[in-house]
């Protein structure tokens, strides 16, 4: 009763007003509760409607490295998370770690940057076998049977789609499949929303005030805290589009 009777006489606005500045999240009174509740599942609703894509395909490659220039570089961490665009829920994961050829050993700078030690690659397939597993992985999750339009892949930054892929595609005389030549750099994404451009995804974080999870560099983490940052901004209003083309400049 009491609900309805603070309903009629002001608004969820000046209620979530009253609630930010005068409570904290474990004091606030049952009634503004539920009309915190119904304000941001009502909002989430809305920003989810916007949204052009069905999914999004986070993905954050990891190569070989070391204190100076490798040549070539190839990838040794393959992670992707289809993060549904409704509910920003992940619903299906693909993660693979990739055992190179050109150089086999994984540099200490390599291993410290990234935490993938040798055990973690050399028994594992080389990057051939694991493009075939990760278009498998597509087909069933059913993202390439009628099209590409349903998705959209979404990066921090464009050295994934727009320099390793092709160079790793090159190395193995492989064509860099259709569905992975565009994408949606983030950045450019926080870009739109906050007007900054971003260093990287930890700049990304602080400025939303979002915590960081797990290890910076490990691939599926930070896969993980991409997905956390496309969530907030679509909160924020992004309705997201595709901003890099691998056959545009």
């Amino acid at each position: 009763m009491i609900t309805s009777i603070v309903r009629s006489l002001i608004s969820p606005r000046y209620c979530l007003l009253i609630a930010t500045k005068h409570y904290s999240e474990s004091s606030r009174p049952s009634f503004l509760r539920v009309l915190l509740n119904e304000r941001h599942s009502k909002k989430d609703e809305k920003m989810a409607f916007k949204q052009k894509f069905q999914y999004f395909l986070v993905l954050d490659f990891e190569a070989t490295c070391d204190k100076t220039r490798i040549d070539p570089q190839e990838i040794i961490e393959f992670p992707c998370l289809k993060i549904n665009s409704t509910t920003f829920e992940t619903e299906s994961v693909f993660h693979r770690y990739i055992k190179p050829q050109a150089h086999p050993k994984l540099t200490p700078f390599c291993t410290e940057l990234t935490g993938i030690i040798q055990e973690m690659v050399d028994n594992e397939a080389h990057f051939p076998e694991v493009s075939k597993d990760f278009h498998t992985w597509m087909v069933e999750n059913n993202l390439v049977n009628d099209g590409y339009d349903s998705f959209a892949f979404v990066t921090c930054g464009d050295w994934d789609f727009r320099t390793m892929l092709p160079r790793q595609c090159s190395q193995c005389s492989l064509e860099v499949p259709r569905y992975m030549r565009r994408w949606i750099n983030i950045k450019k994404s926080f870009l739109h929303v906050t007007g900054t451009f971003p260093n990287g995804m930890m700049d990304m974080l602080e400025a939303l005030g979002i915590a960081h999870e797990g290890r910076h560099h490990s691939g599926i983490d930070d896969c993980k805290n991409i997905a956390n940052i496309l969530a907030e901004l679509a909160r924020r209003g992004c309705r997201y589009e595709i901003t890099g083309h691998l056959d545009k400049p």
